[in-house]
């Protein structure tokens, strides 16, 4: 019974927005996003050791020594199913504050899993590079379109070792299914450690014990929207409170939330209750960027907050 009600939950939340989310879709009604051109994004992060920058949702692109690094890229107006040239689905709340092209030449993109809001065919595409590695979740390589110098499929617990970085999978409390009949793909998050620096990229998750052997991060980023009625995927911003906290992390990056109207909590309600929960310690431990906004994670030995 208990699954049936949630069941019955989700669906109802989703007639709430997605009837007219496939309307606007199929009427062609959202305009071209105004994106500005900043070719240079690349460049921005190269000289720092360690830094990030939140394009919205789940999308995160850091440098971590000499690698950049872009994390579940998704740079369009919509996202959902394509039809033709249109994308049938949800707008994005606010524009996004890069065109994909920004990205083209990434060394590394990190996939968490196939969900629409994370795998975004058309930014794959408009980034695809022959020098450019993808890592995926068990079962999504195929889901990646051509252009790319190396796909890798990573299982929870595998780690590899790339240009001095290591890439460890970790399997969160989500699932990887892209439509209804293939619930076999997989699931990532990822921790990176290169050199004594380290971020920690949790992607969906619900709330978990999956992370608690993990230690001394600078930056775990961490989803804290979504999650009504969606709990069972998607951790409450109290819940990603307590996994970063059990961290020891330094630094908490909160993402997923007043990007696209995926459940029922009011956009703003996520960073409210995070605010709330995380209480004296909220400027000195959460980062609040805006979206675009270059933040340097500087070493702990030179400074205490992130500049």
């Amino acid at each position: 019974m208990p699954r049936f009600n949630r069941t019955m939950k989700s669906v109802r939340s989703g007639l709430r927005r997605y009837p007219r989310a496939i309307y606007e879709s199929l009427r062609n009604a959202d305009l071209a996003c105004e994106t500005p051109d900043i070719p240079d994004i690349l460049q921005q992060l190269c000289p720092h050791e360690l830094a990030v920058m939140w394009l919205g949702h789940a999308s995160v692109v850091s440098q971590i020594h000499d690698l950049s690094i872009v994390v579940d890229p998704v740079l369009s107006e919509r996202i959902g199913m394509r039809l033709g040239k249109r994308t049938i689905g949800l707008r994005r709340l606010e524009p996004c504050p890069i065109k994909p092209k920004s990205l083209k030449g990434v060394d590394l993109i990190l996939i968490t899993h196939a969900h629409f809001d994370h795998l975004d065919l058309p930014t794959l595409r408009a980034i695809a590079d022959s020098h450019t590695r993808v890592i995926v979740p068990r079962s999504c390589r195929r889901l990646i379109p051509p252009g790319f110098g190396r796909i890798i499929e990573l299982y929870p617990d595998e780690k590899i070792e790339l240009d001095g970085l290591s890439i460890q999978a970790i399997e969160p409390e989500h699932w990887g299914a892209r439509k209804v009949i293939d619930r076999h793909r997989g699931v990532n998050s990822y921790l990176i450690e290169s050199d004594g620096r380290s971020v920690f990229f949790a992607g969906d998750t619900a709330m978990t014990r999956a992370f608690e052997h993990l230690s001394e991060i600078d930056l775990a980023v961490f989803g804290i929207g979504a999650y009504e009625p969606w709990e069972h995927m998607h951790a409450t911003p109290e819940q990603a409170w307590s996994m970063f906290s059990s961290l020891g992390a330094r630094y908490l990056l909160p993402v997923h939330h007043s990007t696209f109207e995926l459940s029922d909590e009011h956009v703003d309600e996520p960073t409210s209750r995070l605010r709330q929960i995380a209480g004296d310690v909220y400027a000195e431990k959460v980062l609040e960027p805006q979206l675009g906004e270059l933040i340097v994670i500087e070493a702990p030995e030179h400074d205490s907050q992130a500049g």
